[in-house]
């Protein structure tokens, strides 16, 4: 197995691209204005990094697992981090600043839950598979990986960004918001794909 550096550029580019408009570049830039963004960034790598093993793995038996099922789990998180955000917004220490969850193990985990169970047969885990198969494994794991870490850390840091700019009750409204919507379209899609 050689290692092509245009098959590495070639699946950083459809990955990177395709990841940009997708839930969990929402997600993680949500997450971000309330937890520390490098465990946040360190749970969707990792929820990522698995992903592109399995897709590269087994692309071919994706579809063989339930997609309702996924879609519905999915969407529950997307609601729940919808409920955490706007219930932080009341979660007030004795000078009036929200409290943020810094805990690695806490952040970790649910970065790479949400990650986990939302990426299951998405577009960006199916364009790997089929990458592998034309490309090769390794340069496709190699520059998928890298694209969607690198997504993740380009929303983690417009995430910062905003919440130094915004006032974080604001800031977890809007992120409750889009997270709500996430659920709503995970939904949708759960019953209409």
């Amino acid at each position: 197995m050689t290692l092509d550096p245009l098959a590495i550029l070639t699946a950083f580019g459809l990955i990177f691209l395709a990841e940009l408009p997708d839930k969990t570049m929402f997600a993680s830039l949500a997450m971000g204005t309330r937890m520390r963004p490098l465990y946040v960034w360190f749970g969707t790598s990792t929820a990522f990094v698995v992903h592109v093993a399995i897709a590269v793995g087994a692309g071919s038996l994706l579809g063989l697992l339930p997609a309702m099922v996924v879609k519905l789990v999915s969407a529950a998180l997307f609601a729940f981090g919808a409920f955490v955000l706007l219930r932080s917004g009341d979660d007030e220490d004795e000078d009036g600043a929200a409290r943020t969850v810094t805990g690695f193990w806490p952040v970790y985990t649910t970065a790479f839950m949400a990650v986990f169970i939302s990426e299951w047969g998405d577009l960006t885990q199916i364009t790997t598979a089929n990458l592998a198969a034309t490309n090769g494994w390794l340069p496709t794991a190699i520059g998928s990986a890298a694209a969607l870490m690198s997504v993740s850390a380009l929303a983690l840091l417009v995430g910062k960004f905003i919440a130094q700019r915004v006032p974080l009750k604001t800031v977890q409204r809007i992120g409750a918001a889009c997270m709500a919507g996430l659920a709503i379209w995970t939904l949708v899609e759960a019953f209409t794909g």
